[in-house]
């Protein structure tokens, strides 16, 4: 298992995660990724798709509100990062979920690491 790095993107300082790690997979495992980041001096924490839990994309499950809930309360920024194509294709509700989730500041779904480079870019 390869470890989690730190990178600097347009001055924020962000945790990317690896693909192998443990899957964030409810609030235990979000708890320990923002303690990861907060230890570690990091604002968002950028976790691979293939890394987030099956159960976060069903909406009914309630996994992405607890997980969007736990990183919203410490302030520390969450980015999924990856393909979700499969699961916005299986879910109406989860697109227009993504779509306004993706309108706010502190939690997003991108496609890939220049999305999210783009979402730290300071405007102007």
């Amino acid at each position: 298992m390869t470890t989690d790095e730190l990178v600097n993107l347009h001055g924020v300082t962000v945790l990317r995660c690896t693909p192998d790690g443990p899957a964030l997979d409810g609030e235990r495992a979000a708890l320990d990724l923002i303690g990861d980041a907060m230890g570690r001096g990091a604002d968002v924490v950028a976790v691979p798709a293939e890394r987030v839990a099956e159960e976060f994309f069903r909406l009914r499950s309630g996994v992405a509100g607890a997980v969007m809930q736990k990183f919203v309360n410490y302030r520390v920024r969450l980015a999924v990062v990856g393909d979700v194509s499969r699961h916005l294709d299986e879910s109406t509700a989860l697109r227009d979920f993504v779509r306004e989730t993706n309108q706010g500041g502190h939690v997003w779904i991108v496609a890939d690491d220049d999305e999210l480079g783009e979402r730290l870019r300071p405007a102007g």
